[in-house]
Protein backbone atom coordinates (compact mmCIF):
# COMPACT_ATOMS: atom_id res chain seq x y z
CA UNK A 1 0.00 0.00 0.00
CA UNK A 2 1.19 3.46 -1.20
CA UNK A 3 -0.12 6.68 0.06
CA UNK A 4 0.80 10.01 -1.67
CA UNK A 5 -0.97 13.38 -2.55
CA UNK A 6 -0.73 15.03 -5.73
CA UNK A 7 2.19 17.47 -5.60
CA UNK A 8 4.81 18.87 -3.71
CA UNK A 9 2.92 21.90 -2.84
CA UNK A 10 -0.27 19.63 -2.02
CA UNK A 11 1.68 17.35 0.48
CA UNK A 12 3.55 20.39 2.29
CA UNK A 13 -0.08 22.20 3.04
CA UNK A 14 -1.57 18.92 4.51
CA UNK A 15 1.28 18.01 7.19
CA UNK A 16 2.23 21.84 7.68
CA UNK A 17 5.53 22.03 6.93
CA UNK A 18 7.51 24.82 5.61
CA UNK A 19 8.48 24.63 1.91
CA UNK A 20 12.12 25.08 3.18
CA UNK A 21 12.04 21.34 4.89
CA UNK A 22 15.19 20.35 4.95
CA UNK A 23 16.53 17.65 2.67
CA UNK A 24 19.41 15.55 4.85
CA UNK A 25 22.32 17.82 4.57
CA UNK A 26 21.31 19.66 1.74
CA UNK A 27 22.83 17.14 -0.70
CA UNK A 28 19.88 15.28 -1.65
CA UNK A 29 17.95 16.15 -4.94
CA UNK A 30 15.37 13.70 -3.78
CA UNK A 31 13.24 13.10 -0.51
CA UNK A 32 14.92 10.89 1.78
CA UNK A 33 14.22 7.16 1.70
CA UNK A 34 13.30 5.75 5.41
CA UNK A 35 12.61 2.25 6.36
CA UNK A 36 10.58 1.73 9.91
CA UNK A 37 10.74 -1.76 11.35
CA UNK A 38 8.74 -1.67 14.15
CA UNK A 39 7.62 -4.40 16.72
CA UNK A 40 4.02 -3.43 15.90
CA UNK A 41 2.43 -1.00 14.16
CA UNK A 42 -0.41 -0.56 16.26
CA UNK A 43 -1.26 2.89 17.35
CA UNK A 44 0.88 2.82 21.30
CA UNK A 45 2.74 5.60 22.03
CA UNK A 46 5.85 4.38 20.10
CA UNK A 47 3.82 4.62 16.70
CA UNK A 48 1.92 7.63 18.09
CA UNK A 49 5.43 9.07 18.01
CA UNK A 50 6.44 7.26 14.72
CA UNK A 51 3.29 8.67 12.61
CA UNK A 52 3.64 12.37 14.42
CA UNK A 53 7.28 12.44 12.95
CA UNK A 54 6.50 11.31 9.06
CA UNK A 55 3.98 13.96 9.30
CA UNK A 56 6.31 16.62 10.26
CA UNK A 57 8.72 15.57 7.83
CA UNK A 58 6.40 16.14 5.26
CA UNK A 59 8.11 16.09 1.37
CA UNK A 60 11.33 15.60 2.62
CA UNK A 61 10.70 11.74 3.05
CA UNK A 62 9.54 8.84 1.69
CA UNK A 63 8.30 5.77 4.56
CA UNK A 64 8.62 2.42 4.13
CA UNK A 65 6.59 0.53 6.90
CA UNK A 66 7.66 -2.96 8.25
CA UNK A 67 5.89 -5.15 11.50
CA UNK A 68 6.57 -8.25 12.84
CA UNK A 69 3.63 -9.00 13.98
CA UNK A 70 1.86 -9.14 10.47
CA UNK A 71 -1.32 -7.03 10.02
CA UNK A 72 -0.97 -4.99 13.46
CA UNK A 73 -0.92 -1.82 11.22
CA UNK A 74 -3.61 0.48 12.76
CA UNK A 75 -1.29 3.36 13.41
CA UNK A 76 -1.15 3.89 9.83
CA UNK A 77 -4.93 5.74 9.75
CA UNK A 78 -3.42 8.38 11.58
CA UNK A 79 -0.43 9.23 8.99
CA UNK A 80 -1.77 12.57 6.85
CA UNK A 81 -3.10 11.15 4.06
CA UNK A 82 -0.44 13.41 1.78
CA UNK A 83 2.78 11.75 3.18
CA UNK A 84 4.70 9.25 0.86
CA UNK A 85 4.28 5.67 2.68
CA UNK A 86 4.22 1.72 2.07
CA UNK A 87 3.46 -0.75 3.61
CA UNK A 88 4.65 -3.83 1.22
CA UNK A 89 3.60 -6.85 3.82
CA UNK A 90 4.85 -9.99 1.98
CA UNK A 91 6.97 -8.17 -0.13
CA UNK A 92 9.73 -7.28 2.63
CA UNK A 93 11.54 -10.28 4.31
CA UNK A 94 9.70 -10.96 7.67
CA UNK A 95 10.97 -9.51 11.11
CA UNK A 96 10.16 -13.22 12.35
CA UNK A 97 11.78 -15.61 12.55
CA UNK A 98 15.24 -17.58 14.17
CA UNK A 99 18.43 -15.39 13.54
CA UNK A 100 20.56 -16.84 11.00
CA UNK A 101 22.95 -15.36 8.23
CA UNK A 102 20.37 -16.66 5.17
CA UNK A 103 17.58 -14.53 7.07
CA UNK A 104 19.70 -11.87 8.01
CA UNK A 105 21.16 -11.38 4.27
CA UNK A 106 18.19 -10.61 3.21
CA UNK A 107 17.29 -8.45 5.88
CA UNK A 108 20.24 -6.77 4.73
CA UNK A 109 20.07 -6.82 1.16
CA UNK A 110 16.44 -5.28 1.52
CA UNK A 111 17.80 -2.48 3.70
CA UNK A 112 20.37 -1.24 1.18
CA UNK A 113 17.61 0.46 -0.43
CA UNK A 114 17.13 3.20 1.89
CA UNK A 115 19.22 6.14 3.37
CA UNK A 116 17.88 5.25 6.92
CA UNK A 117 16.80 2.51 8.65
CA UNK A 118 14.81 3.07 11.85
CA UNK A 119 14.16 0.27 14.26
CA UNK A 120 12.11 -0.13 17.91
CA UNK A 121 11.70 -2.12 19.95
CA UNK A 122 12.68 -6.08 20.82
CA UNK A 123 10.78 -7.29 18.41
CA UNK A 124 12.69 -5.10 15.40
CA UNK A 125 16.04 -6.72 17.01
CA UNK A 126 16.82 -8.94 14.44
CA UNK A 127 17.05 -5.49 11.66
CA UNK A 128 19.75 -4.47 13.89
CA UNK A 129 21.42 -8.06 14.27
CA UNK A 130 21.35 -8.50 10.19
CA UNK A 131 23.14 -4.62 10.40
CA UNK A 132 26.28 -5.82 12.97
CA UNK A 133 26.38 -9.34 10.87
CA UNK A 134 26.47 -7.49 6.97
CA UNK A 135 27.73 -4.27 7.45
CA UNK A 136 31.40 -5.37 6.91
CA UNK A 137 30.17 -6.94 3.67
CA UNK A 138 27.69 -4.74 1.92
CA UNK A 139 27.54 -0.84 1.82
CA UNK A 140 24.37 -0.57 4.41
CA UNK A 141 22.51 2.94 5.86
CA UNK A 142 22.98 3.98 9.26
CA UNK A 143 20.35 2.34 11.85
CA UNK A 144 18.79 4.39 14.71
CA UNK A 145 17.35 2.00 17.48
CA UNK A 146 14.76 3.33 19.49
CA UNK A 147 13.44 1.31 22.84
CA UNK A 148 10.37 2.35 24.41
CA UNK A 149 9.99 -0.27 27.15
CA UNK A 150 9.65 -3.65 28.19
CA UNK A 151 6.35 -6.03 27.79
CA UNK A 152 4.65 -8.11 30.03
CA UNK A 153 7.40 -10.86 30.06
CA UNK A 154 10.14 -8.50 31.03
CA UNK A 155 8.14 -5.88 32.90
CA UNK A 156 10.11 -7.14 36.41
CA UNK A 157 13.69 -8.73 34.62
CA UNK A 158 15.08 -8.79 30.91
CA UNK A 159 15.40 -11.81 29.54
CA UNK A 160 18.98 -12.80 29.84
CA UNK A 161 19.38 -13.91 26.08
CA UNK A 162 18.16 -10.85 25.14
CA UNK A 163 20.30 -8.81 27.16
CA UNK A 164 23.35 -10.46 25.41
CA UNK A 165 22.27 -10.19 22.00
CA UNK A 166 21.63 -6.30 22.49
CA UNK A 167 24.89 -6.20 23.94
CA UNK A 168 26.61 -8.03 20.78
CA UNK A 169 24.26 -6.25 18.03
CA UNK A 170 24.01 -2.56 19.48
CA UNK A 171 27.36 -1.74 18.35
CA UNK A 172 26.15 -1.67 15.16
CA UNK A 173 23.88 1.42 14.82
CA UNK A 174 24.63 4.52 14.77
CA UNK A 175 22.52 5.92 17.81
CA UNK A 176 20.53 3.88 19.98
CA UNK A 177 17.19 6.32 21.16
CA UNK A 178 15.81 5.97 24.45
CA UNK A 179 12.92 8.46 26.36
CA UNK A 180 13.07 8.07 29.68
CA UNK A 181 16.17 8.56 32.24
CA UNK A 182 15.25 4.68 33.26
CA UNK A 183 16.11 3.33 30.24
CA UNK A 184 19.44 5.09 29.66
CA UNK A 185 20.39 3.76 32.89
CA UNK A 186 19.79 0.37 31.28
CA UNK A 187 21.37 0.96 28.20
CA UNK A 188 24.92 1.79 30.38
CA UNK A 189 24.57 -0.46 33.03
CA UNK A 190 22.79 -3.74 31.51
CA UNK A 191 23.45 -3.34 27.87
CA UNK A 192 26.65 -1.74 28.32
CA UNK A 193 26.46 0.56 25.68
CA UNK A 194 28.90 3.58 25.67
CA UNK A 195 27.74 7.31 26.51
CA UNK A 196 28.30 8.58 23.18
CA UNK A 197 26.06 6.07 21.45
CA UNK A 198 22.64 6.68 23.52
CA UNK A 199 20.58 9.63 22.86
CA UNK A 200 18.05 10.48 24.98
CA UNK A 201 14.71 11.96 23.53
CA UNK A 202 12.31 12.74 26.04
CA UNK A 203 8.74 12.43 24.45
CA UNK A 204 6.78 15.59 23.26
CA UNK A 205 2.46 16.12 22.44
CA UNK A 206 1.07 18.90 20.56
CA UNK A 207 -0.20 20.85 23.44
CA UNK A 208 -3.96 21.77 23.42
CA UNK A 209 -5.05 24.99 23.55
CA UNK A 210 -7.17 26.49 26.37
CA UNK A 211 -9.76 26.74 23.54
CA UNK A 212 -9.58 22.53 22.98
CA UNK A 213 -9.42 22.22 27.02
CA UNK A 214 -12.77 24.51 27.19
CA UNK A 215 -14.75 22.44 24.89
CA UNK A 216 -13.45 18.33 24.69
CA UNK A 217 -14.34 16.19 22.41
CA UNK A 218 -17.18 13.68 23.24
CA UNK A 219 -15.99 10.47 24.68
CA UNK A 220 -18.02 8.03 22.64
CA UNK A 221 -20.60 5.66 24.61
CA UNK A 222 -20.22 7.79 28.10
CA UNK A 223 -23.29 9.20 28.62
CA UNK A 224 -23.75 13.16 29.53
CA UNK A 225 -23.83 14.88 33.08
CA UNK A 226 -23.08 11.46 36.04
CA UNK A 227 -20.58 12.07 38.77
CA UNK A 228 -16.62 11.67 37.97
CA UNK A 229 -14.80 10.82 34.85
CA UNK A 230 -11.63 8.58 35.84
CA UNK A 231 -10.18 7.82 32.53
CA UNK A 232 -6.61 6.50 30.97
CA UNK A 233 -5.76 5.94 27.45
CA UNK A 234 -4.09 2.14 26.93
CA UNK A 235 -3.17 -0.46 24.46
CA UNK A 236 -5.48 -3.23 26.33
CA UNK A 237 -2.13 -5.44 26.78
CA UNK A 238 -1.29 -7.44 29.81
CA UNK A 239 1.54 -5.47 30.70
CA UNK A 240 -0.67 -2.53 31.10
CA UNK A 241 -2.55 -4.23 34.21
CA UNK A 242 -6.11 -2.61 33.76
CA UNK A 243 -7.98 -5.05 35.67
CA UNK A 244 -5.82 -3.28 38.47
CA UNK A 245 -7.42 -0.03 37.27
CA UNK A 246 -10.88 -1.52 37.91
CA UNK A 247 -10.30 -2.72 41.30
CA UNK A 248 -8.89 0.65 42.26
CA UNK A 249 -11.66 2.33 40.55
CA UNK A 250 -14.49 -0.21 42.40
CA UNK A 251 -12.67 0.26 46.14
CA UNK A 252 -11.96 4.32 45.40
CA UNK A 253 -14.13 6.11 43.61
CA UNK A 254 -17.78 7.27 44.03
CA UNK A 255 -20.85 5.20 43.67
CA UNK A 256 -21.50 7.44 40.23
CA UNK A 257 -18.02 7.83 39.31
CA UNK A 258 -17.43 6.20 35.45
CA UNK A 259 -14.13 4.27 34.44
CA UNK A 260 -13.08 5.47 30.97
CA UNK A 261 -10.40 3.67 29.00
CA UNK A 262 -9.70 4.83 25.83
CA UNK A 263 -7.61 2.11 23.40
CA UNK A 264 -8.26 -1.39 22.17
CA UNK A 265 -6.17 -4.73 22.31
CA UNK A 266 -6.05 -8.34 23.83
CA UNK A 267 -7.29 -7.54 27.20
CA UNK A 268 -10.52 -6.40 26.50
CA UNK A 269 -12.13 -9.38 27.75
CA UNK A 270 -10.50 -9.75 30.96
CA UNK A 271 -11.00 -6.24 31.86
CA UNK A 272 -14.95 -6.13 31.13
CA UNK A 273 -14.55 -9.71 33.44
CA UNK A 274 -13.34 -8.37 36.46
CA UNK A 275 -15.43 -5.05 36.03
CA UNK A 276 -18.49 -7.72 36.07
CA UNK A 277 -16.83 -9.79 39.22
CA UNK A 278 -16.60 -6.56 41.26
CA UNK A 279 -19.99 -4.83 39.82
CA UNK A 280 -19.16 -1.71 38.18
CA UNK A 281 -19.36 -3.18 34.80
CA UNK A 282 -22.26 -0.25 33.94
CA UNK A 283 -19.59 2.40 34.96
CA UNK A 284 -16.95 0.74 32.64
CA UNK A 285 -17.12 2.44 29.11
CA UNK A 286 -14.31 1.39 26.77
CA UNK A 287 -15.06 2.99 23.49
CA UNK A 288 -11.76 1.47 21.82
CA UNK A 289 -9.58 3.39 19.90
CA UNK A 290 -9.88 7.36 19.12
CA UNK A 291 -7.39 9.46 16.85
CA UNK A 292 -6.76 11.64 18.54
CA UNK A 293 -6.96 11.08 22.23
CA UNK A 294 -6.02 13.96 23.55
CA UNK A 295 -8.93 16.19 22.45
CA UNK A 296 -11.16 13.32 24.38
CA UNK A 297 -9.43 13.52 27.75
CA UNK A 298 -9.80 16.47 28.76
CA UNK A 299 -13.27 15.47 29.56
CA UNK A 300 -11.61 13.17 32.34
CA UNK A 301 -11.64 14.52 35.85
CA UNK A 302 -8.72 12.47 36.81
CA UNK A 303 -5.97 10.58 35.01
CA UNK A 304 -5.05 6.81 35.73
CA UNK A 305 -2.23 4.48 35.11
CA UNK A 306 -1.98 1.60 36.68
CA UNK A 307 0.89 -0.58 34.25
CA UNK A 308 3.44 -2.84 35.58
CA UNK A 309 5.80 -1.62 33.32
CA UNK A 310 6.32 1.73 31.84
CA UNK A 311 8.86 4.21 30.96
CA UNK A 312 8.05 7.36 29.21
CA UNK A 313 4.30 7.52 28.75
CA UNK A 314 3.17 9.60 26.52
CA UNK A 315 -0.72 9.42 27.57
CA UNK A 316 0.46 10.90 30.76
CA UNK A 317 2.06 13.96 29.35
CA UNK A 318 -1.41 14.11 27.36
CA UNK A 319 -3.33 14.37 30.91
CA UNK A 320 -0.83 16.82 31.99
CA UNK A 321 -1.20 19.12 29.04
CA UNK A 322 -4.93 18.77 29.70
CA UNK A 323 -4.17 19.95 33.60
CA UNK A 324 -5.95 17.23 34.87
CA UNK A 325 -4.41 15.19 38.23
CA UNK A 326 -2.77 11.86 38.00
CA UNK A 327 -2.85 8.94 39.92
CA UNK A 328 -0.63 6.22 38.94
CA UNK A 329 2.10 3.29 39.67
CA UNK A 330 5.64 4.28 40.31
CA UNK A 331 7.35 3.26 37.16
CA UNK A 332 9.76 4.51 34.91
CA UNK A 333 9.99 7.94 34.87
CA UNK A 334 6.75 9.04 36.06
CA UNK A 335 7.15 10.30 39.55
CA UNK A 336 9.90 13.01 37.53
CA UNK A 337 7.73 13.50 34.81
CA UNK A 338 4.80 15.08 36.61
CA UNK A 339 4.72 18.25 38.92
CA UNK A 340 5.71 18.24 42.88
CA UNK A 341 2.07 18.58 43.54
CA UNK A 342 1.01 15.49 42.20
CA UNK A 343 3.63 12.77 43.73
CA UNK A 344 2.01 11.88 46.57
CA UNK A 345 -0.35 10.35 44.27
CA UNK A 346 2.01 7.90 42.91
CA UNK A 347 2.01 4.56 44.70
CA UNK A 348 4.02 1.19 43.99
CA UNK A 349 1.87 -0.55 41.14
CA UNK A 350 1.26 -3.70 43.59
CA UNK A 351 0.07 -1.15 46.48
CA UNK A 352 -3.75 -0.87 45.13
CA UNK A 353 -5.04 -0.11 48.50
CA UNK A 354 -2.75 2.72 48.68
CA UNK A 355 -3.75 4.15 45.13
CA UNK A 356 -7.68 2.96 45.92
CA UNK A 357 -7.04 5.76 48.98
CA UNK A 358 -5.47 8.07 46.62
CA UNK A 359 -8.47 7.78 44.20
CA UNK A 360 -10.82 8.47 47.21
CA UNK A 361 -9.17 11.66 47.92
CA UNK A 362 -8.56 13.03 44.77
CA UNK A 363 -12.47 12.48 43.88
CA UNK A 364 -13.64 14.21 47.18
CA UNK A 365 -11.46 17.26 46.87
CA UNK A 366 -12.55 19.48 43.30
CA UNK A 367 -9.80 22.39 44.89
CA UNK A 368 -6.70 19.76 44.94
CA UNK A 369 -7.71 18.32 41.74
CA UNK A 370 -7.72 21.75 40.08
CA UNK A 371 -4.53 22.93 42.12
CA UNK A 372 -2.55 19.60 41.09
CA UNK A 373 -4.04 19.66 37.41
CA UNK A 374 -2.53 23.35 36.98
CA UNK A 375 0.81 22.54 38.18
CA UNK A 376 0.91 19.63 35.95
CA UNK A 377 -0.06 21.58 32.76
CA UNK A 378 2.78 24.35 33.68
CA UNK A 379 5.21 21.38 33.43
CA UNK A 380 3.96 19.80 30.36
CA UNK A 381 3.94 23.49 28.56
CA UNK A 382 7.76 23.83 29.99
CA UNK A 383 9.39 20.26 29.09
CA UNK A 384 6.90 18.66 26.95
CA UNK A 385 6.19 20.51 23.96
CA UNK A 386 5.98 18.30 20.26
CA UNK A 387 8.16 21.10 18.48
CA UNK A 388 11.53 20.63 20.61
CA UNK A 389 11.07 16.56 20.03
CA UNK A 390 10.89 17.10 16.45
CA UNK A 391 13.34 19.20 15.90
CA UNK A 392 15.83 17.15 17.99
CA UNK A 393 14.52 13.72 15.93
CA UNK A 394 15.10 15.62 12.75
CA UNK A 395 18.73 16.87 13.35
CA UNK A 396 19.66 13.47 14.43
CA UNK A 397 17.62 11.35 11.26
CA UNK A 398 19.19 13.86 9.09
CA UNK A 399 22.29 14.34 10.50
CA UNK A 400 22.84 10.49 10.30
CA UNK A 401 22.13 10.32 6.93
CA UNK A 402 24.61 13.35 6.07
CA UNK A 403 27.12 11.42 7.67
CA UNK A 404 26.63 8.26 5.53
CA UNK A 405 27.01 10.39 2.24
CA UNK A 406 30.27 11.68 2.92
CA UNK A 407 31.67 8.33 3.64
Amino acid sequence: MRRRCSSPKARRRSTGCSPASPRPADRMDRPARILHCHSTFQLGGKEARAVRLMNAFGDAAEHVVLSAVPGALAARDAIDPGIGVAFPGDGAPSLQGKPGVGRYSLLARYMAGFDLVLSYNWGAMDVVGARRLYAGLRRLPPLIHHEDGFNEDEAVRQKPARVWFRRAALPAVHRLVVPSHRLEAIALDVWKQPTGRIERIPNGIRLPSEGELAAPLPIPGLAAGGGLVIGTVAGLRPVKNLPRLVRIFAAGAPADARLVILGEGPDRGAIQAEAERLGVAGRLVMPGFVRDPVRHMAGFDIFALSSDSEQFPISLVEAMACGLPGLMADVGDIAEMTAPENRPFIRRCDDEAGLAAGLAQLAADPALRRAIGTANRAVALRNFAEEAMIERYRTLYWNAIGASLTR
